[in-house]
């Protein structure tokens, strides 16, 4: 289940798309672009965490998650990170479809065209244990732990791909040609045990970078 509805990508959004199509984890993409940068497209994992049906999805904010316990501060966290178009990390009070509460560890990440301008948004959602509060999570445990097997070279790439930069921009920004970056690339993703960027720009976020 993953699906557009009056939207069309591009081919770089045709290329998120397919990234967060692969991914179990809860994803969406948003276009600031447009008003109230309303969600374009999500996968079928975010269809089951939530409850809710792809067309009650597409048009949205995500903001439609927020319920009466949602904490204001934490709202605007995220809010800022979009305004300052930064990756941002957030772990929130959100609601699903049948109203029921869950504790949701929001990610919001920009995604940069070759040029550099805004393109997408991409956003990320996993439900957390009750119990869980604060950044001492097993999740970014683990992400911290795998961001740690990388090289220093790898390193520096993962950071430059969680702040929305392209190959081709990473490139230029650390002196390199772009088939060196594309290869460090596929080597970062083979140690952090996934094969997508929407995945890597999660775990580079969760551990810290």
């Amino acid at each position: 289940m993953q699906q557009t509805v009056e939207y069309d990508l591009d081919a770089d959004g045709e290329n998120l798309l397919e990234s967060i199509r692969r991914s179990p984890i809860a994803s969406v993409i948003s276009d600031p672009r447009l008003p109230d940068n309303p969600i374009i497209a999500v996968n079928a994992a975010f269809c089951t965490l939530t409850g809710y049906p792809v067309d009650e999805i597409i048009g949205r904010n995500c903001k439609f998650l927020a319920g009466p316990d949602t904490e204001p501060w934490l709202t605007e966290k995220i809010s800022a990170g979009v305004r300052e178009r930064r990756p941002v990390l957030v772990e929130i009070l959100n609601y699903k479809r049948d109203r029921s509460p869950f504790r949701n560890a929001v990610l919001v990440a920009p995604v940069f065209d070759a040029e550099g301008e805004l393109e997408y948004f991409l956003g990320s959602q996993v439900e957390l244990p009750v119990q869980t509060s604060g950044p001492t999570s097993a999740r970014q445990a683990r992400a911290a732990l795998l961001v740690k097997s990388l090289s220093p070279r790898q390193r520096q790439i993962l950071e430059q791909i969680a702040q929305g930069l392209r190959s081709k921009q990473i490139a230029w920004q650390l002196g390199l040609s772009e088939k060196t970056v594309n290869m460090h690339r596929t080597l970062l993703f083979q140690k952090l045990d996934t094969h997508n960027v929407a995945d890597a720009i999660r775990i580079a976020v969760e551990a810290g970078l």
